[in-house]
């Protein structure tokens, strides 16, 4: 007030609050509440937040805990990304275990505002608090912060799956099927296709049992019961699909064939509805479309031309098809130039700017660029036209390096010795730079 040369009453005005009211605080007669502080910081002449860590370390650490006063600051603080803040706030909390079930609640209403950061600090609070409880509570802080901790570090998205996986099965059962969906397609964007099969049957398994369950109940619906996000088919389903995915990299296609068909029918499902016949058509759809795929990884070359056409109209198609094709022209020796030309301003797209809106998630997308980078940098090179293998070879060395995936950088590495002696003075000089740059997030 000094320094702004303001009398209380002024004060008082500026933050719209009564002036017998603004005495009180004053005078340490009264609490403080956030809004009021806001107010009064407006009318101060500075953005809001401006006091908020002398408001933690002058007010609320001599205070007594008061959830009322705690839980509309930790918002304001999430809201602004004053992280410091919510972290010396919650130490204040957890000194006392009955504010452990209010932290959870404001975690989650923070997840879904989509303030990660913030959530993630109290999710870890209250996680730590419950260590030694076998509860669901504690099992959905840890599926809470997987979320928060997936990025474009794969050797942290895989410490985080690794970290999940124990508390799936205390989840509740249709929260297991989620959980199990995004463990299983983590895994499949960091291609560990063990753990892809085992978290994609465990998936199936459990969706098939409550669908089985839901069909018992008929229409008896039980109030505030937990909905799934997809009908309980779908998961069933997608289970399935992604064991395809793993068998065919295992070069198991027989055992893939297996799991196409059982996707392909799904006659089965009673519903009938919009949302259910929409699910049907979709894994019809991609029951055709793997089944060439199936077929092209084999051996068969005969399908492209059907595989090309189904994909050409189907934009978020091309990448993963593209990807499939120089995976079969490389270990069969197809020569697919004609289908590359035709796709040329897309992959050149996809070189430039490297990601893909549309059904496959951003981080599924960008392994799946890294290894198609690959893929089309050993099918140039090994057709000598070293221009194109070596603008890939680097294109797929820098986004490995981005995301920290060590196998490929190791992949890019090898290639490029093979090829060495093919590089221009330029591209030597930019695989030194990169590897400068691989040097120093190893340090």
């Amino acid at each position: 007030m000094k320094d702004k040369d303001l009398i209380l009453s002024d004060l008082a005005r500026e933050a719209e609050m009564n002036p017998g009211t603004m005495s009180s605080i004053i005078n340490g007669n009264r609490t403080l509440s956030v809004d009021q502080l806001d107010r009064i910081t407006k009318a101060m002449g500075y953005p809001v937040g401006y006091y908020y860590e002398r408001y933690v370390s002058e007010y609320l650490t001599e205070a007594n805990p008061n959830w009322r006063r705690m839980s509309p600051f930790i918002h304001n603080c999430a809201k602004l990304n004053k992280l410091d803040c919510i972290h010396d706030v919650v130490n204040l909390l957890m000194d006392k275990l009955g504010y452990s079930e209010s932290l959870f609640e404001l975690a989650e209403e923070l997840f879904h505002e989509k303030m990660y950061q913030a959530a993630a600090i109290l999710y870890e609070n209250v996680a730590v608090s419950e260590k030694k409880q076998y509860s669901e509570r504690l099992a959905m802080c840890q599926y809470r912060l997987f979320h928060t901790r997936q990025g474009d570090n794969q050797e942290k998205n895989y410490e985080a799956a690794v970290q999940f996986e124990i508390y799936v099965e205390r989840l509740d059962e249709i929260d297991q099927l989620e959980a199990l969906k995004d463990l299983a397609n983590t895994y499949r964007s960091l291609r560990k296709w063990d753990k892809v099969e085992l978290f994609a049957k465990a998936l199936g398994d459990k969706a098939k049992i409550q669908y089985k369950l839901e069909q018992q109940r008929h229409h008896v619906k039980k109030e505030n019961s937990k909905k799934p996000s997809f009908p309980l088919f779908a998961y069933w389903a997608f289970s399935h699909l992604l064991r395809t995915q793993a068998c065919g990299e295992r070069k198991d296609y027989e055992r893939a064939s297996y799991h196409i068909k059982k996707y392909a029918d799904l006659s089965w499902v009673k519903a009938s509805d919009e949302e259910a016949m929409n699910w049907k058509n979709k894994y019809e759809d991609w029951a055709v479309v793997n089944t060439h795929v199936n077929k092209l990884l084999s051996g068969e070359k005969g399908v492209l031309p059907e595989y090309v056409a189904y994909i050409s109209s189907r934009k978020d198609e091309i990448l993963p098809a593209l990807d499939n094709i120089l995976e079969a022209a490389n270990r069969y020796h197809f020569d697919v130039d004609d289908i590359l030309d035709q796709f040329g301003e897309e992959i050149s797209s996809y070189l430039e700017q490297q990601k893909i809106e549309g059904f496959y998630t951003q981080r599924f997308t960008t392994e799946r660029f890294i290894h198609f980078s690959r893929e089309l940098s050993v099918y140039f090179l090994t057709k000598e036209r070293f221009s194109d293998g070596f603008k890939f070879l680097l294109s797929c060395l820098e986004k490995s390096t981005l995301s920290n995936n060590k196998s490929y950088i190791i992949k890019c590495m090898r290639l490029y010795e093979s090829y060495r002696e093919y590089a221009s003075i330029e591209i030597k000089t930019a695989y030194r730079n990169l590897i400068v740059e691989v040097d120093e997030d190893e340090m």
